[in-house]
């Protein structure tokens, strides 16, 4: 959870909720088991077989077994917000 309610402040938890619900969870569950195991297969494949343009196409698992910095290549769209004061001055 964030602390401001701002989805920004977490950007690959809300990733991932996106391409489970959009690209993996297709189907409608009649128990909560059957939902639980799907959504385990669904994070399998995520980390260990679905491929990441963040990750020069490779998969998370090959890239947590790598030694040394990883390039960078995604983007952060989070900017900080600069506070602003205002004066109410006469001239």
């Amino acid at each position: 959870m964030t602390q401001n309610s701002d989805p920004y402040e977490n950007a690959i938890a809300e990733r991932v909720n996106g391409i489970l619900k959009t690209e993996l969870i297709s189907n409608y569950y009649k128990e909560p088991l059957e939902a639980s195991r799907h959504i385990a297969r669904c994070i399998t494949i995520y980390n260990y077989r679905r491929r990441h343009s963040s990750l020069n196409w490779q998969v998370p698992e090959d890239v947590h077994k790598q030694y040394g910095l990883q390039k960078k290549t995604w983007k952060n769209y989070y900017y900080k917000r600069t506070k602003t004061t205002v004066t109410n001055e006469a001239s």
